[in-house]
């Protein structure tokens, strides 16, 4: 009779198996939202000194982004900070948590096995009426074991599996857009203090200069050439000199520590000995607006959200569904120690349960809705992160645009000033102009220095803005399970449609 019931139970279970791998499913059918895509970028000047426009290269290999600006100490910090920072550390964390709910929500397809010893004492009541152990104490020994199986004949667990799927996907990507943010937060800063070391070192020539220029006038005081007012002026240029020097010093020091935070270590214990030697802004080929959508991991994000949204639609569908629940017990029970382990001791049973939900009050079509109105939401932001992308890029392209015309012309004003500066010292030596004259060269000339060397530093900055708009090298072929919106590795959950 065992045999026979446990024959039977075995053809339930292959029916119930087959029926839900043949089951149909609630979740509505996937694509990535459509966008409008430009064919080209407008900021895109072939005319640009250094630029050239480019078609996407998918062949080509690609290292780290930063490694185009051809800085050693760069590449060093940056290998550095990818695995000390600790926001990457913990967009690692959630990461590991997202795929954690995907083992989670897969192991849904199991059947639950449970086991366990009892033993315990129990007195029933004396006065139960009609009743053979009224006010007796009895002992029970049991043991056995229990499985339970929810055949996912609706695709519930599919569904729940799914966007658990792309949520985790999401995760990555999400990851990559923080170490891209990070590393490049991190070359900004690095440019920015080295063109700080540049400024230090012309601001250093500047007031030794001045302070040359300062012994002569004292000297052709004391000879009684000139009057006091060339002094006078003289020492105040030398001191606003010496006080734009030490403000470079506040500023150095402050990216110095912004980098070591960045860097996952104390302030206290980081130092970068200045250097003052150039970079040379490199070639950026920004490629083809449709390229970008592989390339921007905030977009992969947003997308892998729709797709998690759309999955969560799915769920709601197979909630208005009943739910097939079989069952199976077995073990051994006495209320004597001696006999318990024997073969009469035995008890089992099976069983299969049909159950759904006949009214809640229109629960499940409000969270049916929800989903639909948050899948919306999802487009949406995943539409609006594309636009942003397609901004960032553009105001890059044109910022450098902007920016390589004004260095040409302020190459041409710094190299003016220094030629004024030049003609009248020289007419203020031959006693043709006062010193005044030659202070307001001074000044101007070091203004147009300065400025020329804080373009430079814009433009390196745009460069690293760029990079990180076009997604700094990364492609969405990296994550898991997944190469492109709507690609074969999205066949899960692509080829889907609802049916009855």
């Amino acid at each position: 009779m065992f045999g026979h019931r446990l024959s039977a139970l075995r053809r339930v279970v292959v029916g119930c198996t087959v029926a839900s791998l043949a089951a149909c499913t609630t979740l509505p059918p996937y694509s990535a939202p459509s966008t409008d895509v430009p064919t080209q970028y407008a900021g895109q000047r072939p005319a640009i000194p250094g630029w050239s426009v480019a078609a996407p290269a998918d062949a080509n290999p690609r290292g780290p982004w930063w490694t185009l600006f051809g800085d050693h100490e760069l590449d060093e910090l940056e290998a550095l900070v990818n695995v000390s920072n600790q926001t990457v550390r913990q967009a690692v964390a959630n990461v590991e948590a997202a795929r954690a709910m995907v083992d989670y929500e897969r192991a849904g397809y199991a059947p639950t096995v449970t086991g366990g010893v009892t033993a315990q004492r129990y007195r029933t009541s004396r006065n139960l009426v009609d009743h053979s152990l009224a006010g007796k104490t009895v002992p029970d020994y049991s043991t056995g074991v229990a499985a339970s199986w929810e055949p996912d004949l609706f695709g519930r667990v599919k569904d729940a599996a799914t966007q658990a799927r792309a949520n985790a996907q999401a995760s990555e990507a999400d990851l990559q857009s923080v170490r891209l943010a990070v590393s490049s937060q991190l070359a900004t800063d690095y440019f920015d203090l080295r063109s700080l070391d540049r400024q230090k070192k012309l601001l250093d020539d500047t007031v030794t200069a001045y302070a040359a220029a300062l012994r002569i006038v004292e000297q052709q005081l004391a000879d009684g050439a000139i009057d006091a007012s060339a002094v006078a002026q003289a020492q105040t240029q030398l001191e606003s000199a010496r006080t734009m020097d030490s403000d470079i010093d506040v500023q150095r020091a402050q990216l110095e520590h912004g980098i070591a935070t960045l860097m996952g270590v104390p302030a206290s214990t980081f130092r970068l000995p200045p250097r003052v030697d150039p970079v040379v802004v490199p070639s950026i080929p920004p490629g083809v607006p449709s390229a970008l959508l592989q390339r921007r991991p905030d977009i992969a994000a947003a997308e892998r959200r729709v797709a998690a949204a759309n999955a969560t639609i799915g769920e709601a569908r197979a909630a208005f569904y009943p739910d097939l629940t079989l069952s199976a017990a077995a073990g051994l029970e006495s209320t004597y120690f001696a006999p318990w382990l024997s073969a009469p001791s035995l008890f089992w049973s099976l069983g299969a349960q049909l159950a759904g939900t006949l009214f809640d009050g229109g629960r499940h079509r409000a969270a049916l809705k929800g989903a639909s109105a948050q899948y919306d939401a999802a487009v949406a932001g995943y539409r609006q992160t594309v636009l942003t992308a397609f901004q960032q890029v553009e105001d890059n392209l044109s910022a450098l645009d902007t920016l390589a015309g004004e260095a040409r012309s302020q190459q041409r004003a710094t190299a003016a000033a220094r030629r004024s500066l030049e003609l009248t010292t020289n007419r203020y030596q031959a006693g043709a102009v006062n010193y005044l004259d030659v202070v307001t060269a001074q000044t101007i000339a070091l203004a147009n220095e300065r400025n020329e060397e804080q373009i430079a530093g814009r433009r390196l900055d745009a460069s690293v803005h760029l990079l990180e708009a076009l997604g700094g090298g990364w492609d969405r072929a990296t994550l898991s399970g997944s190469n492109a919106p709507g690609d074969p590795g999205d066949r899960g959950i692509t080829s889907g449609g609802t049916s009855e």
